[in-house]
């Protein structure tokens, strides 16, 4: 079994509001558990790794409309798996970004819990946080955008 299949059985959790799955072959038994409206908050651990670096602290303030702003391309991030959206490290943290953000290819932009997993969201591309799309603590889906980014 690999972790795409293993995704799969819990999107399947997921989407039919099942509280566990359970399957069992000749060397493997595997059980998840979906967690469900507060009791996640309450089970979150913390993110297993935190990248920070003074200089990715995001600016604080909305950015200045210009006439060219609408021609500005804009790149979605997606949710790459199903699980719950974390905009901070912490409960009592500071979110990775706000919108006006401006962030560079590889920072964090948050964490997708994923089978009691931390798993951070980091950019692709370099730009300005354009829209924050999902709500803290809001299960996301696969493909679900998260994230607009003006590029640079």
């Amino acid at each position: 079994m690999d972790i795409n299949e293993i995704r799969e059985l819990a999107k399947i959790a997921n989407e039919n509001n099942l509280e566990s799955i359970e399957l069992s072959s000749d060397d493997i038994t595997l059980k998840i558990k979906v967690a469900r409206g507060s009791s996640t908050e309450t089970e979150r651990s913390a993110p297993a790794k935190i990248i920070t670096d003074a200089g990715s602290v995001p600016e604080k303030g909305a950015p200045a409309e210009t006439p060219d702003a609408a021609a500005d391309p804009i790149h979605e991030i997606k949710s790459p798996m199903v699980g719950v959206f974390y905009a901070a490290p912490s409960p009592d943290s500071e979110p990775y970004v706000h919108v006006g953000s401006r962030v560079s290819k590889g920072d964090v932009l948050c964490i997708i819990e994923s089978m009691k997993l931390m798993n951070e969201i980091t950019t692709d591309v370099d730009g300005e946080i354009a829209r924050i799309c999902v709500e803290n603590s809001q299960v996301v889906e696969y493909g679900q955008p998260l994230f607009q980014i003006k590029t640079l």
